[in-house]
């Protein structure tokens, strides 16, 4: 039978290569693009588990670039920023200091192949999957996805480019002959930022923001989300999904098992291991004043 097969074969490729075609699928018709809608994701705890700047410190500290003790004070001041769910001038100026500490004299291409680097080694693997097919359905569905994070912008951009995103919009530090000059340009892309942010990408790109979709878990991210027609929230806080439940918002919540636990990992994300690293903020700053 083996041989009968091996010369039928040998005999008459070119009716089993037609065959072969005749019974294939075809092949479903691509969307037409939608030059006018995106989706804007933001990223700590909405496209990753966790905080994507405390990752990127701690691959710095790792590296000798950014010291220990630096990764703790940026933790305490992100502690502020994030968990009371507040916005003041007192938490976003930490927050903005903390920023700026690790990026000046840095040169710009090192930091962006650094940010390479570490999103492969520690930042890849806390992806939210499902939040990534949300963004995958808009880019099947021909419209542009941003991401939107008071990030660096060169780590943003480096996590866009890897989930094969459009771009992203982050917060931009200043630079003079390739080098950071430890000042930003404007202020950190937080809260009503964002909104002005993504208002002035919709001017350039020509789309129209009420065919938009947009992505947070955060509470201070509304004035993102209600500036366009379709807000969404994933992994949601509290003051984010009571809102969401009064306005009939979808509600996407990928914290299951063992994922509720890393949700409150390091730094902007929780208060597990970052509980641990302000404690150890406090300990050497007695110790260095000692």
């Amino acid at each position: 039978m083996r041989l009968f097969w091996q010369r039928g074969k040998e005999e008459d490729p070119v009716s089993a290569g037609k065959a072969a075609a005749a019974a294939a699928a075809e092949p479903e018709p691509l969307p037409e693009p939608d030059p006018t809608a995106a989706a804007f994701f933001d990223v700590d705890n909405t496209m990753m588990r966790g905080a994507s700047i405390y990752y990127f410190a701690r691959g710095l500290a790792s590296r000798k670039l950014f010291t220990m003790r630096d990764l703790a004070m940026f933790a305490w001041g992100q502690a502020a920023f994030r968990l009371r769910g507040t916005e003041n001038a007192e938490h976003i100026g930490s927050a903005k200091e903390a920023a700026l500490a690790f990026v000046a004299g840095q040169n710009v291409s090192d930091l962006v192949r650094l940010s390479e680097e570490i999103y492969d080694e520690v930042m890849a693997d806390r992806i939210w999957h499902g939040t990534r097919r949300l963004a995958l359905q808009h880019l099947d569905a021909g419209q542009q996805v941003w991401l939107v994070t008071a990030t660096p912008v060169e780590v943003a951009r480096t996590i866009a480019h890897r989930l094969g995103l459009t771009g992203a919009l982050g917060t931009v530090a200043e630079t003079s002959a390739g080098v950071y000059t430890g000042r930003l340009v404007g202020n950190l892309l937080h809260g009503s930022a964002k909104v002005e942010a993504i208002r002035a990408l919709a001017q350039r790109e020509g789309l129209d923001l009420a065919r938009c979709s947009a992505y947070s878990d955060s509470v201070n991210d509304l004035p993102m989300l209600t500036a366009v027609g379709h807000p969404h929230v994933v992994n949601p806080d509290a003051a984010l999904r009571e809102h969401a439940r009064q306005n009939g918002w979808p509600i996407h919540d990928f914290r299951t098992g063992r994922k509720v636990t890393m949700i409150a990992l390091p730094a902007a994300a929780g208060a597990g291991a970052l509980a641990g690293g302000v404690a150890a903020g406090v300990a050497l700053r007695r110790h260095y004043r000692s």
